[in-house]
């Protein structure tokens, strides 16, 4: 071993590290990293200490088990530390691959790039980058050069990620504001085939981007909206792009969501989250052929548009195991199944709880809307919570759900009374059980007028009206 190469143990240990320093965590974050995250853990009692996961579910240094109903943001579509990806891992590390030389062309791209298109086949290449943002701003860039058109349109509402190209097509003002001046796209209602023929007329329109099932809110597009969208943007020259960054690989019941709709072939597609297993991060822009030859024209152009880490050989390896683990164990026909039944059983419950407005969505990807309700002293606790803050009454249920029930959820938007929940894909009936039961103590608490959750919320409204 010559002086210029490393001991291979060196002086750095892990498990030492987090084992002397893992209690400094939130203050860590506080003092290095973005100091509201620990703040608002804090305030809503999130802040808590998980030590390890396995699947669906958490524990805490105390040996508590928590059912995760939230997935890492969808994520974690497999749960956490699933055994064929963790192997996948160790063998393409094992391998010592030449990873990454720039000036070869490594198999593990090609083999994934093969695999996710036999779920769509209408489509050819595959782009990959390292998250659902860059997917869709590959997606906008590609867009826009094929078809030489500056605009795109998206969504009202729609959530497209947060790098100043994907910030454009984002249908909330709250991410957007003070990040101007943006790229020059337009926001049309979710389901409005008349606004988005109108604004198709301009002629400079590059494409249309919609998830199919928004994030926010879970808002499912229209029956038969996809496929009319489409067709006015091929009549118009323009191009379709489904963002199914959440939404894909078996979360609603098919691999992607735009499937739900018999004639929907979109021109580019966006995936990520759970391509990457819960361990490397990835994003991969499939399209149609002609699309990548105009955009890759030359020799000259072949670096057009590049990712340094786009195609690293983890990254690869965790979504080849992915799509194996789908396949071989069933998963998409589990979310479906887990789904239908989740949803159903709290859809029952809307007529027994007035507070409770609307549940929706598809397979695995629910929401649970909350309204307001009828009996004058419900409604008088309602418009005191409404008028410090709209969405305070959902984080009123999260809480309990997590402090009482140890369920992990998230309220699905700012100033939304909407909880989402996207599990992991592998859960079972004794979840959904576990889910339902707590869900219905909740309500019944939130009914009875409970002292614990009502004066929880009167600190919520205290502390929405000092952030004023």
């Amino acid at each position: 071993m010559t002086a210029e190469t490393p001991s291979p143990s060196g002086d750095f240990d892990l498990g030492k590290l987090l084992a002397g320093r893992a209690g400094e965590r939130y203050e860590l974050h506080a003092r290095h990293l973005n100091h509201q995250l620990p703040r608002m853990l804090h305030t809503i009692g999130f802040d808590k200490y998980y030590e390890r996961a396995e699947g669906a579910y958490f524990w805490d240094a105390e040996g508590n088990e928590y059912l995760d109903m939230l997935a890492g943001f969808g994520v974690m579509g497999l749960g956490r530390h699933h055994p064929v990806v963790r192997k996948a891992l160790h063998d393409v590390l094992d391998a010592q691959l030449a990873d990454l030389t720039r000036f070869d062309c490594q198999p593990l791209p090609g083999l994934l790039a093969e695999q996710l298109l036999t779920h769509s086949p209408h489509l050819d290449r595959v782009f990959f980058g390292n998250s659902g943002t860059e997917a869709v701003e590959t997606a906008l860039k590609f867009a826009r050069y094929a078809t030489g058109k500056p605009r795109v349109l998206y969504c009202a509402h729609a959530f497209h990620g947060l790098t100043t190209g994907s910030l454009s097509v984002n249908g909330e003002s709250g991410f957007r504001d003070g990040f101007a001046p943006l790229l020059p796209d337009t926001a049309v209602p979710l389901g409005d085939l008349d606004v988005l023929e109108r604004e198709l007329r301009k002629g400079d329109v590059a494409a249309l981007i919609v998830e199919p099932i928004q994030g926010k809110g879970v808002h499912e597009s229209p029956p038969g909206y996809l496929r009319a969208a489409q067709e006015l943007l091929h009549r118009h020259k323009a191009l379709l792009i489904a963002d199914e960054v959440q939404t894909g690989l078996g979360r609603t019941g098919d691999f992607y969501a735009y499937q739900h709709e018999t004639g929907v072939e979109p021109d580019l597609v966006c995936v990520a989250k759970a391509l990457s297993g819960g361990y490397v991060p990835v994003g991969a822009t499939l399209g149609k052929d002609w699309i990548f030859k105009k955009v890759y024209s030359s020799m000259d152009r072949v670096l057009v548009h590049s990712a340094s880490f786009g195609t690293n050989a983890q990254a690869m390896a965790a979504g080849l195991a992915v799509l194996s683990v789908l396949e071989n164990e069933k998963i998409v026909a589990n979310a479906r199944a887990m789904g239908e039944e989740l949803k159903s059983r709290l859809a029952a419950l809307v007529d027994k709880y007035e507070l409770l407005s609307e549940v929706r969505g598809r397979g695995l990807m629910i929401g649970i809307e909350f309204g307001r309700p009828k009996s004058l002293k419900l409604r008088s606790r309602w418009t005191m919570l409404q008028a410090a803050r709209k969405g305070l009454f959902a984080q009123m249920v999260v809480v309990p759900l997590l402090q009482r029930h140890r369920i992990l959820t998230q309220v699905s938007g700012d100033h939304l009374e909407v909880i989402k929940l996207i599990p992991p894909l592998i859960i079972g009936e004794r979840d959904v059980d576990r889910f339902v039961d707590a869900f219905t103590d909740v309500m019944d608490d939130a009914h009875n007028g409970g002292g614990l959750m009502w004066d929880f919320g009167k600190t919520l409204v205290k502390q929405a009206v000092a952030n004023r």
